[in-house]
């Protein structure tokens, strides 16, 4: 769908920032990153929104390693999952992880239940209304374990660090070749998944 700035009415133009809404914190909406051009019709919605190769491999291997680790108790979650905190909150979350149970009725709609752990591997957002990703980073981990998450962990791509962070704790900052904690008896070393699938960085 391309579309030009000035052919859009405002009704059109209302309904392309709701689709092209990533967040929403106190009221105020983030956009995917790169939404300004898809109000120009230099881009189609679907450029934008998507995860890059580098993201969508990350996110599989993660998976693809919970799947097979965790208890059979708990299930990862993913797509982007909606996470209500409040009315006027919502988080996109790439990976969360719940117990079975407390999302054996699931509703078509965000979710208002706090995962046990959240893993986020860099962003989509729009950060221009940011002083930088550390910015955002940090205002989006202290509303996850606000709003009930036991733990968020940031995979962070250009300087292959993690951040760790549990509400009352210090948060630790490390290296993504170290093995994390992800849930109780079970750790992940991102690198190792990266190299035992042959992919390089």
């Amino acid at each position: 769908m391309k579309v030009k700035e000035t052919s859009l009415s405002e009704a059109e133009k209302k309904k392309l920032l709701k689709l092209l809404t990533y967040e929403k914190v106190r009221g105020k909406p983030i956009y995917y990153r790169g939404y300004e051009k898809v109000l120009k019709g230099e881009l189609p919605p679907e450029a934008v929104m998507g995860s890059s190769e580098l993201q969508a491999i990350i996110i599989s291997l993660i998976l693809k390693y919970l799947f097979k680790n965790l208890p059979k108790d708990f299930i990862p979650l993913t797509n982007e999952l909606g996470f209500m905190l409040s009315p006027q909150n919502f988080r996109s979350l790439d990976i969360a992880i719940y117990k079975k149970d407390e999302v054996s009725t699931p509703s078509d709609k965000y979710t208002k239940k706090p995962p046990i752990v959240v893993i986020e591997i860099d962003t989509k957002a729009d950060l221009s209304k940011y002083g930088s990703f550390e910015e955002y980073m940090y205002e989006k981990t202290n509303d996850l374990l606000n709003g009930g998450v036991q733990k968020v962990i940031w995979f962070i791509t250009k300087v292959k660090k993690v951040l760790i962070a549990e509400k009352g704790k210090d948060w630790i900052t490390t290296d993504w070749n170290k093995a994390i904690e992800v849930v109780e008896g079970v750790s992940l070393n991102l690198e190792k998944l990266l190299k035992d699938e042959g992919i390089k960085l």
